[in-house]
Protein backbone atom coordinates (compact mmCIF):
# COMPACT_ATOMS: atom_id res chain seq x y z
CA UNK A 1 0.00 0.00 0.00
CA UNK A 2 2.90 2.24 -0.43
CA UNK A 3 0.70 4.52 -2.99
CA UNK A 4 -1.56 5.28 0.39
CA UNK A 5 -0.42 7.96 2.82
CA UNK A 6 -1.54 7.65 6.47
CA UNK A 7 -3.88 10.66 6.02
CA UNK A 8 -5.90 9.30 2.84
CA UNK A 9 -5.77 5.56 4.60
CA UNK A 10 -6.91 7.13 7.47
CA UNK A 11 -9.78 8.75 5.37
CA UNK A 12 -10.73 5.38 3.82
CA UNK A 13 -10.89 3.50 7.18
CA UNK A 14 -13.39 6.03 8.42
CA UNK A 15 -15.31 5.99 5.32
CA UNK A 16 -15.32 1.96 5.39
CA UNK A 17 -16.39 1.66 8.63
CA UNK A 18 -19.55 4.09 8.22
CA UNK A 19 -20.62 2.03 5.53
CA UNK A 20 -23.67 -1.02 6.43
CA UNK A 21 -22.46 -4.72 7.02
CA UNK A 22 -24.70 -4.70 2.96
CA UNK A 23 -22.72 -2.40 1.84
CA UNK A 24 -19.16 -3.76 2.55
CA UNK A 25 -20.07 -7.43 1.55
CA UNK A 26 -20.96 -5.65 -2.06
CA UNK A 27 -18.35 -3.63 -2.06
CA UNK A 28 -16.05 -6.87 -1.23
CA UNK A 29 -17.81 -8.86 -3.81
CA UNK A 30 -17.43 -6.30 -7.06
CA UNK A 31 -13.91 -4.69 -5.79
CA UNK A 32 -11.99 -7.40 -3.85
CA UNK A 33 -13.36 -10.21 -4.59
CA UNK A 34 -13.93 -10.74 -8.24
CA UNK A 35 -10.66 -8.86 -9.45
CA UNK A 36 -8.93 -11.52 -7.37
CA UNK A 37 -10.70 -14.66 -8.71
CA UNK A 38 -9.89 -13.39 -12.09
CA UNK A 39 -6.52 -12.30 -11.75
CA UNK A 40 -6.16 -16.65 -10.48
CA UNK A 41 -8.28 -17.40 -13.43
CA UNK A 42 -10.81 -18.84 -10.87
CA UNK A 43 -13.55 -18.43 -12.99
CA UNK A 44 -16.09 -20.48 -11.33
CA UNK A 45 -15.33 -18.36 -7.96
CA UNK A 46 -15.77 -15.26 -9.94
CA UNK A 47 -19.53 -16.31 -11.15
CA UNK A 48 -20.21 -16.84 -7.39
CA UNK A 49 -18.60 -13.38 -6.50
CA UNK A 50 -21.30 -11.78 -9.20
CA UNK A 51 -23.87 -13.85 -8.31
CA UNK A 52 -23.39 -13.01 -4.24
CA UNK A 53 -23.52 -9.14 -5.77
CA UNK A 54 -26.67 -9.59 -7.39
CA UNK A 55 -28.57 -11.60 -4.24
CA UNK A 56 -27.16 -8.95 -2.21
CA UNK A 57 -27.73 -5.91 -4.33
CA UNK A 58 -30.29 -6.72 -7.44
CA UNK A 59 -30.48 -3.67 -8.51
CA UNK A 60 -26.95 -2.74 -8.21
CA UNK A 61 -25.68 -2.86 -12.00
CA UNK A 62 -21.85 -3.50 -11.89
CA UNK A 63 -23.04 -7.38 -10.55
CA UNK A 64 -24.83 -7.84 -13.90
CA UNK A 65 -22.22 -6.41 -15.75
CA UNK A 66 -19.47 -8.06 -14.61
CA UNK A 67 -21.48 -11.33 -14.76
CA UNK A 68 -22.28 -11.00 -18.20
CA UNK A 69 -18.83 -10.73 -19.22
CA UNK A 70 -18.21 -13.59 -17.92
CA UNK A 71 -20.56 -15.41 -19.04
CA UNK A 72 -20.04 -13.74 -22.58
CA UNK A 73 -16.65 -15.72 -23.33
CA UNK A 74 -18.81 -18.95 -23.59
CA UNK A 75 -22.38 -18.66 -23.19
CA UNK A 76 -23.04 -15.75 -25.01
CA UNK A 77 -26.71 -16.53 -24.91
CA UNK A 78 -26.93 -16.05 -21.31
CA UNK A 79 -24.84 -13.42 -21.34
CA UNK A 80 -27.53 -11.58 -23.38
CA UNK A 81 -30.07 -12.46 -20.83
CA UNK A 82 -27.59 -10.89 -18.06
CA UNK A 83 -27.24 -7.53 -20.08
CA UNK A 84 -30.97 -7.46 -20.40
CA UNK A 85 -31.52 -7.14 -16.97
CA UNK A 86 -28.52 -5.37 -16.66
CA UNK A 87 -30.27 -2.81 -18.74
CA UNK A 88 -33.56 -3.02 -17.07
CA UNK A 89 -32.34 -0.90 -14.15
CA UNK A 90 -30.09 1.12 -16.63
CA UNK A 91 -31.56 1.79 -20.22
CA UNK A 92 -28.88 3.93 -20.73
CA UNK A 93 -26.14 2.25 -19.71
CA UNK A 94 -23.34 2.12 -22.40
CA UNK A 95 -21.50 -1.18 -20.96
CA UNK A 96 -24.74 -2.88 -21.45
CA UNK A 97 -25.33 -1.73 -24.61
CA UNK A 98 -22.03 -2.40 -26.08
CA UNK A 99 -22.22 -6.31 -24.14
CA UNK A 100 -26.03 -7.03 -25.74
CA UNK A 101 -24.50 -6.01 -29.31
CA UNK A 102 -21.38 -7.54 -28.96
CA UNK A 103 -23.50 -10.78 -28.02
CA UNK A 104 -25.68 -10.29 -30.60
CA UNK A 105 -22.89 -10.23 -33.32
CA UNK A 106 -20.86 -13.68 -31.95
CA UNK A 107 -24.58 -15.77 -31.54
CA UNK A 108 -24.81 -14.46 -35.65
CA UNK A 109 -21.35 -15.34 -36.82
CA UNK A 110 -21.91 -18.72 -35.79
CA UNK A 111 -22.22 -21.64 -37.98
CA UNK A 112 -26.21 -22.38 -37.92
CA UNK A 113 -25.82 -25.94 -36.34
CA UNK A 114 -23.44 -24.74 -33.77
CA UNK A 115 -25.95 -21.91 -32.56
CA UNK A 116 -28.55 -24.64 -32.47
CA UNK A 117 -26.54 -26.61 -30.07
CA UNK A 118 -25.63 -24.03 -28.05
CA UNK A 119 -29.24 -22.95 -27.95
CA UNK A 120 -30.71 -26.61 -27.03
CA UNK A 121 -28.26 -26.81 -23.84
CA UNK A 122 -30.34 -23.41 -22.54
CA UNK A 123 -33.21 -24.34 -20.09
CA UNK A 124 -35.16 -21.59 -21.01
CA UNK A 125 -35.34 -22.71 -24.54
CA UNK A 126 -35.90 -26.46 -23.98
CA UNK A 127 -38.63 -24.93 -21.56
CA UNK A 128 -40.63 -22.99 -24.57
CA UNK A 129 -40.14 -25.83 -27.09
CA UNK A 130 -41.68 -28.46 -24.61
CA UNK A 131 -45.00 -25.63 -24.11
CA UNK A 132 -47.51 -27.76 -26.06
CA UNK A 133 -48.82 -23.76 -26.43
CA UNK A 134 -46.07 -22.82 -28.14
CA UNK A 135 -45.72 -26.24 -30.26
CA UNK A 136 -49.03 -25.70 -31.58
CA UNK A 137 -48.22 -22.01 -32.50
CA UNK A 138 -45.06 -22.46 -34.15
CA UNK A 139 -46.65 -25.13 -36.56
CA UNK A 140 -49.44 -22.82 -37.50
CA UNK A 141 -47.15 -20.02 -38.06
CA UNK A 142 -45.19 -22.34 -40.19
CA UNK A 143 -47.95 -23.24 -41.98
CA UNK A 144 -49.34 -19.69 -42.34
CA UNK A 145 -47.01 -17.15 -41.79
CA UNK A 146 -50.23 -14.95 -41.81
CA UNK A 147 -51.19 -15.97 -38.29
CA UNK A 148 -47.66 -15.20 -37.18
CA UNK A 149 -49.03 -11.41 -36.73
CA UNK A 150 -51.71 -12.46 -34.84
CA UNK A 151 -49.93 -14.73 -32.54
CA UNK A 152 -47.09 -12.30 -32.44
CA UNK A 153 -49.94 -9.65 -30.61
CA UNK A 154 -49.83 -11.69 -27.45
CA UNK A 155 -46.74 -10.27 -25.55
CA UNK A 156 -45.72 -13.33 -23.68
CA UNK A 157 -45.96 -15.74 -27.16
CA UNK A 158 -43.94 -12.54 -28.64
CA UNK A 159 -41.02 -12.49 -26.22
CA UNK A 160 -40.50 -16.60 -26.34
CA UNK A 161 -40.86 -16.76 -30.06
CA UNK A 162 -38.20 -13.53 -30.01
CA UNK A 163 -35.97 -15.74 -27.59
CA UNK A 164 -36.23 -18.80 -30.55
CA UNK A 165 -34.94 -16.31 -33.06
CA UNK A 166 -32.28 -14.47 -30.97
CA UNK A 167 -30.82 -18.30 -29.99
CA UNK A 168 -31.41 -19.50 -33.99
CA UNK A 169 -33.54 -21.91 -33.43
CA UNK A 170 -36.08 -20.18 -35.68
CA UNK A 171 -35.43 -18.31 -38.64
CA UNK A 172 -37.40 -15.43 -40.28
CA UNK A 173 -37.03 -15.43 -44.17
Amino acid sequence: MSYLNKGSMLTLYVSITRLSRGTLKIMFHTVIGLPATLKLMEFGLAMQDCDKCIELAPNFIKGYLRKAALLKIDKPQEAMDVYKKALEIDSSNAEARQGLEQCTYALRSLPPEERAKMAMSDPEIQKILQDPAMQVILEQMQKDPSAAQEHLKNPAVNKKFMKLVESGIVQIR
